[in-house]
């Protein structure tokens, strides 16, 4: 095999140096802290969907806080066509099938003053190998990492022609060896991004300074702060009284309440789906799950819950990828779809049905949900609690069905690793406790094959898998509605939740 280089020439460079960042706002909103003094520019206010759930640990989804508020930054970055572009990695090599080398970019500190070399970049590489849960990114890889000089040489148990895209999940940010102890990870002044973590506040807030001696092109803002509002109303307020200059995940319910000017609406990659426990509990019965299937109405739930401001699900890869509604109709995709189970009689079979009150629409789907199984004999009981209270119980089971708002391409801009985590025997976040050997194929066979129109055709084969199975009912393809206000300048409207500012998001001046 030839080695294969990838260097990005100038022009892509400087997209792939965009600055990703977030702010935290203490407290109740309040007027922005004053600016740094060795910089120009206002703070920023931004409120948050979810407080951390893990004390902000990159090997968490908290990740994706750390990479939203540009503190914390990857060897590699994807483009909005989901292309790996350098970052911290000026370029790499495919020496073999096995076998890459990244060089690690020259001159950057981190935020505590330390110099990032190749050995720091393993340090982090290899805490995320080692950690329990292994992040989503790593499920079912077997990769060790070394440093060589200037480079970083991954080797991975088996080809993995998706390993650059793999390095641009948050969950894989480098950050200083300090960071790392023996009570967790504090990404605290140890990051590389523009912005420096200098303050948290719980699950309340956090604060963010620009950081002078950054690499890449310094911030405008001189810092942002977040506050994490988890009712979706009070974040709606606070974008219309201007009391937050940027607001995430605007509930559909709010939007109306709201002027035009002020908010963006953007399909994205996160599918709606109710999971059924194939496992224990009634829902391991194939026939029951045919049933539950057949009693939803997708339709329905899109026009009352989320105002028609949500795409009906066909399958489990939404409007966001273009190219996956295409395979649908190709002949073996359909006769998948063909083997599952006809439906069974249901009269008076009880069932847990659970979601969270984070994300503001679900406890709505899920009281349609019961509706609507219950019109078909199921006997249906609710739990309906906080994200960080109720994620432990799913995954461990605990439901016979659960309804999830999941990123479908969050982590490496392709689906096959949400497909991995979610649905095969060894898969981390198996809410459906699925383990199915046709499933499995499927997905390792997506998951060998080079980006391209054949990679696309097999995880939309492995999607068949899934459905044909009935351990997860597609509902709903989310669109994000951003809140900003009339000052704001050039913030991201980013369809995977990865950046939100960036270095040249600002506040114009006071019109």
């Amino acid at each position: 095999m030839n080695p294969r280089k990838r260097h990005v020439p100038g022009r892509f460079l400087a997209l792939a140096t965009i600055p990703l960042s977030l702010s935290l706002l203490t407290g109740c909103f309040s007027e922005a802290a004053p600016a740094s003094s060795s910089g120009s520019g206002e703070r920023l206010s931004v409120a948050m969907l979810q407080p951390p759930r893990s004390g902000l640990s990159p090997l968490s989804d908290d990740a994706f806080k750390l990479s939203r508020w540009a503190t914390a930054e990857t060897l590699v970055v994807l483009d909005d066509e989901g292309e790996a572009l350098p970052a911290l990695a000026t370029e790499w090599t495919q020496d073999d099938e096995t076998t890459w080398r990244f060089t690690v970019r020259q001159d950057v500190r981190f935020h505590n003053g330390n110099e990032l070399t190749a050995d720091s970049v393993v340090n982090s590489l290899q805490h995320a190998i080692d950690a329990t849960p292994v992040p989503r990114i790593l499920d079912g890889v077997e990769m060790t990492v070394r440093a060589d000089g200037d480079d970083v040489v991954i080797t991975t148990a088996e080809p993995d022609p998706l390993l650059p895209h793999r390095l641009s999940s948050p969950q894989l940010a480098v950050l200083d060896a300090e960071a790392y102890t023996d009570n967790g990870v504090d990404p605290a002044g140890t990051g590389t991004g523009p912005f420096e973590l200098t303050a948290v506040d719980g699950v309340v807030g956090a604060t963010l300074d620009r950081y002078d001696d950054y690499w890449g092109e310094a911030a405008h803002a001189a810092g942002i702060d977040v506050k994490f509002v988890p009712d979706g109303t009070a974040r709606a307020a606070a974008l219309r009284t201007g009391e937050a200059d940027i607001v995430e995940a605007i509930p559909a319910g709010q939007a109306a309440s709201i002027s035009d000017d002020l908010i963006i609406e953007v399909p994205m990659p996160r599918t709606n789906t109710l999971y059924l426990n194939t496992e224990t509990g009634p829902f391991a019965d194939p026939a029951v799950r045919a049933a539950a299937r057949e009693a939803i109405d997708r339709a329905a739930i899109v026009e009352s819950v989320y105002e028609g401001r949500a795409d009906v699900a066909e399958g489990l890869l939404g409007p966001a990828l273009p190219w996956a509604a295409g395979y649908r109709d190709d002949p073996d995709y359909q006769e998948v779809l063909e083997g599952r189970a006809e439906t069974a009689d249901v009269d008076g079979t009880k069932i847990t049905l659970g979601t969270f009150t984070d994300r503001a629409e679900l406890p709505e789907v899920a009281v349609m949900i019961e509706q609507q199984l219950e019109a078909v004999g199921f006997d249906v009981q609710q739990d309906v609690r906080e994200y960080q209270f109720i994620e432990a119980d799913a995954l461990d089971g605990k439901f016979d069905a659960f309804i999830l708002s999941r990123a479908t391409v969050l982590d490496s801009g392709d689906p096959v690793a949400y497909f991995a985590s979610d649905y095969t025997c060894e898969g981390g976040f198996s809410i459906a406790q699925l383990c199915s050997p046709d499933v499995d194929t499927a997905i390792s066979q997506a998951a060998q094959t080079e980006p391209g129109e054949d990679r696309q055709r097999a995880s939309m084969i492995a999607e068949a898998e899934v459905l044909a199975t009935d351990a997860a009912i597609p509902l709903l393809h989310e669109r994000v509605i951003q809140g900003e206000t009339a000052r704001v300048t050039d913030a991201a409207r980013d369809p995977r939740e990865r950046i939100l500012v960036t270095a040249d998001t600002r506040l114009d001046a006071a019109q």
